[in-house]
């Protein structure tokens, strides 16, 4: 039912043809080193894709140039068809439809986990403190943290803090949300913890972006995983294509390594 809610407000909808997401050509550059090679991906309105691969092999720089944190040096990035610019206010109204969830959670340490979640609706989306503050509080209830709201980052076990972190990019009512390696961080208890909340927004049809080493979220919520190695894009298939039935040698070999241990 949520989705029609976000529907309403929109003020000229775009064609339900029109992919969330949308990279053509990007290329990407540290230095002489080509982390992005000619990457082409669209993820398509509702979809979750996973994105797996070896360290090193552009994952998270892939993440970060959806929403500009990362300059390209070629190519186009669209977000629900609109190409994003460089800068300016063009590129802020599009970057706050992107919720971005860190793998170092990522939140102000000074401000109370209310304050992290009600900060941006106030300042980018202009709203009420007191229409933020009851949303943050359902978002915060949904996340299953409702109790800790008046505590500080510090006070919060890490798997609390990232599932904050994933409340407060939903209060921007984002229509699409990256996840970059969301729990790389997390003791082994606290990373099904976070995987919950992701699986039952994936259910509800929120498009995800989600760079992960999580094999069982990967076959269990993905549509699609893209695999990557040396920047570029090397598979791409259905989580049961992927993992049953791999293409590339690469794969293959990420696999065996992965899956056997």
């Amino acid at each position: 039912m949520e989705t029609t809610g976000s529907d309403v407000q929109v003020k000229d909808p775009t064609p339900r043809d029109v992919p969330m997401i949308s990279m053509q050509g990007v290329n990407k550059h540290f230095g002489d080193l080509h982390v992005l090679k000619d990457i082409n991906l669209e993820v398509d309105r509702g979809q979750v894709i996973v994105v797996l691969g070896p360290s090193g092999s552009g994952k998270s720089t892939l993440c970060r140039t959806i929403n500009r944190l990362e300059p390209i040096d070629s190519g186009t990035i669209a977000i629900d068809g609109e190409v994003l610019p460089e800068e300016g206010r063009k590129l802020a109204q599009l970057r706050s439809d992107v919720g971005m969830v860190f793998q170092s959670f990522n939140l102000f340490a000074h401000k109370t986990i209310l304050e992290n979640v009600t900060l941006a609706p106030m300042k980018v989306r202009k709203k009420s403190k007191a229409e933020a503050r009851e949303r943050a509080m359902a978002l915060l209830e949904r996340v299953g943290v409702a109790n800790q709201a008046d505590k500080y980052p510090a006070q919060l076990s890490g798997g609390q803090q990232q599932r904050v972190a994933i409340a407060r990019s939903l209060a921007m009512d984002p229509k699409v949300i990256l996840f970059d390696e969301p729990t790389s961080a997390l003791d082994p208890e606290m990373i099904n913890e976070v995987l919950n909340v992701m699986t039952s927004l994936a259910r509800e049809g929120m498009t995800m972006l989600v760079v992960t080493h999580e094999m069982g979220f990967a076959r269990g919520a993905a549509h699609r995983v893209v695999f990557m190695d040396g920047g570029a894009i090397v598979e791409s298939a259905e989580p049961a294509e992927f993992f049953g039935n791999p293409k590339t040698d690469r794969a293959k070999d990420f696999l065996s390594k992965i899956l056997h241990h």
